[in-house]
């Protein structure tokens, strides 16, 4: 990532996604329309900006598999990722983050079921999901 770029995604929280899986598209615009302030922004798991950024955090950059939220310099992952992000959309998807308490290895058992069927149940793409003119400043 140029510096230009650093800069113009410095204090966003980035969420890194499966760029041709189609649930995690469906899913980018679902939280682009909750995101009024355009407070998130984004990068496809396929790309070399989010292949620097996971080995930055010390993450794999050879599955795509997870969905991935940098916040703060903190990386949260699976899970705890989707609902520290809900946390932060509009009223009432923060309420969802009250799911925080079921233990972790619960959470990250249904995440990874839904994750390892993601591909049979909505379909995947030959290439990312291409953002419009009013988004493309929230995409890395």
């Amino acid at each position: 990532m140029t510096v230009a770029q650093e800069d113009k995604h410095q204090g966003h929280p980035i969420v890194l996604v499966d760029g041709v899986c189609n649930f995690c598209q469906g899913i980018t615009k679902w939280i682009i329309k909750r995101d009024p302030e355009g407070k998130y922004h984004f990068a496809s798991l396929q790309s070399d900006v989010a292949k620097g950024l996971l080995e930055k955090g010390g993450l794999r950059t050879d599955s795509m598999d997870t969905f991935v939220l940098i916040e703060n310099g903190t990386y949260y992952t699976r899970s705890t990722a989707a609902l520290r992000l809900a946390k932060g959309l509009k009223f009432p998807y923060p309420l969802l983050y009250a799911f925080i308490i079921v233990p972790k290895f619960i959470r990250n058992a249904v995440y990874n079921w839904i994750a390892r069927n993601r591909y049979r149940w909505f379909g995947k793409e030959e290439a990312c999901m291409l953002p419009t003119s009013e988004t493309k400043d929230r995409f890395l």
